[in-house]
């Protein structure tokens, strides 16, 4: 029997593969970063086919690394970045025009009239989703509205859609010699198109954003005993692979964090926040700000929900500081720079770069840097970058500890960020509970591991898992109460002068 199992990470900024052994021990990863194309502003887009060439690439490149073929791999597993939107020719396999990645913010428009006309409660009741740029029901209405020819191509049932998850199925399985076009619930639940109760697309949402079903993916478990099908010999794996997973990032690491009964939660801090909140088989309606959404569905068993807090713009605040100002040289410097002042003299740092997603959902909102002094200096910038990150999450906590009705008494947390030990230490005194990392702290690609894993029998249950997870590291809170409750003030405080910045 294969000893092994690979699981294809496609995230916002980079794409990785990375095969796992029985014991969730890394035997092989290989990573590649892909452009990120910025027309003007508030547009953020992606080459599919560039994203469909790096994953060919890291996939060759890991499995000659580690000495293996595709006789090595029981199944693999998908986990991508969810409501980046792309739309392609099922008879060229060429795509219609870049992909509208989740950040971009072009569709606020859309979003705004469906507010106003009362569609928007419509779509909160049976998607569990606010109306908001972030998700992809209305990229997909921009591209049908704005590129030429597309709007007839889909209804003939030539243009098609997918997340980035479909798009690279199509492609391992065949792309236009017969690949299969499918995803799954907890991408499909990212769309403003599916209902959250019967996790098949919405006629009425569809109506709502012009959609032809024709369009549109099967939706498949995430876990999938039957998969999507096999890798083609000609592909990147050379050889026949079962392909019997398939989830989003988020989604993905909280089965990492091996949260899979009620109540348990985790954090993944990445290109942003993603907090998510196991609630079982029942779909719990947010007061606070948060996001019903499908954790996953294993196989024919009843679908897992969870609460989400979706945080736009937390690692790449600290990319920002990189790329865009040029104040440190590499994301880790951020970590040293930030530890060598004591506090951030006053300085507040609110990277609502494309508006405040949860709690606030406010797509009027931009970035502000507030408190500055003569005295402020980058080492006070970025550990005001650095504590936004975290007062974001506990933003979020708080919500999920009002809608969820429990209690936080640690934080899971995973994701690239996690490596700053001082950022998390800083995460524990914002909170006031401990944080604790586990030993493979990138989740997102293990959680598809296990999932494919899981389908196919490499390993027998949820419960064997838990002998795969340990834990890294934890911090535990520093901060006294008045300090952590004076610094939380002061942060809603910059939070308002953040916000009506865009005219409606």
């Amino acid at each position: 029997m294969p000893e092994f199992v690979g699981a294809i990470d496609q995230g916002t900024t980079s794409t990785r593969f990375m095969i796992f052994d029985h014991g969730g021990a890394v035997v092989g990863s290989h990573q590649l970063e892909h452009q990120q194309i910025l027309p003007r502003a508030g547009w953020i887009e992606h080459d599919p086919l560039e994203i469909w060439r790096r994953t060919e690439n890291v996939i060759e490149v890991a499995l000659d690394a580690a000495g293996l073929t595709a006789a090595d791999l029981a199944a693999v597993g998908i986990t991508n970045q969810r409501e980046t939107t792309v739309v392609w020719d099922r008879e060229t396999g060429r795509p219609h025009a870049n992909a509208i990645v989740w950040q971009d913010t072009r569709t606020d428009r859309i979003a705004a009239e469906l507010e106003r006309d009362g569609r928007g409660q419509v779509i909160r009741d049976r998607a569990g989703l606010p109306p908001a740029a972030y998700f992809s029901g209305g990229k997909l209405q921009w591209l049908l509205e704005n590129v030429d020819g597309l709007q007839g191509a889909a209804e003939s049932g030539r243009a098609v859609f997918g997340t980035t998850d479909t798009w690279l199925l199509w492609n391992l399985t065949g792309g236009r010699s017969g690949g299969v076009h499918v995803t799954d619930p907890t991408n499909a639940s990212r769309t403003m198109l599916m209902d959250l109760r019967t996790l098949d697309w919405d006629e009425e949402l569809l109506g709502f954003f012009g959609v032809p079903r024709t369009m549109l993916p099967d939706i498949r478990p995430s876990a999938d005993p039957q998969g999507y099908g096999v890798t083609l010999s000609t592909g990147p794996f050379r050889g026949d692979v079962r392909l019997t997973a398939d989830l989003g990032d988020q989604q993905a690491a909280s089965v990492g964090q091996l949260c899979f009964e009620p109540g348990q939660a985790k954090n993944t801090y990445g290109t942003g926040n993603f907090l998510l909140l196991n609630t079982g088989t029942d779909i719990v309606r947010s007061g606070s700000g948060l996001i019903s959404t499908v954790a996953y569905r294993f196989g024919d068993q009843a679908p897992v929900y969870a609460l989400e807090g979706s945080i736009a713009v937390t690692g790449s605040a600290v990319q920002w500081l990189r790329d865009q100002l040029g104040i440190i040289g590499n994301a880790a410097e951020s970590e040293a720079l930030a530890r060598t002042v004591p506090d951030t003299g006053g300085v507040y740092f609110v990277p609502a770069f494309s508006g405040l997603f949860a709690p606030y959902w406010r797509p009027d909102a931009r970035g502000v840097i507030v408190g500055l002094s003569r005295f402020a200096t980058r080492a006070h910038l970025a550990r005001a970058a650095l504590e936004a990150i975290c007062y974001q999450s506990r933003d979020v906590v708080l919500a999920m500890q009002e809608d969820g009705g429990v209690s936080l008494d640690i934080l899971k947390v995973d994701g690239g960020v996690t490596a700053n030990d001082f950022a998390m230490q800083l995460q524990a005194d914002i909170l006031g509970i401990p944080v604790s990392r586990p030993v493979v702290a990138e989740t997102t690609a293990i959680g598809a591991a296990y999932a494919a894993g899981l389908a196919c029998g490499f390993w027998a249950s949820t419960e064997e898992l838990g002998q795969n997870w340990q834990e890294s590291r934890r911090w535990e809170p520093s901060w006294d109460a008045d300090q952590r409750e004076d610094g939380y003030r002061q942060w809603h405080k910059a939070i308002e002068r953040s916000l009506g910045w865009i005219d409606s």
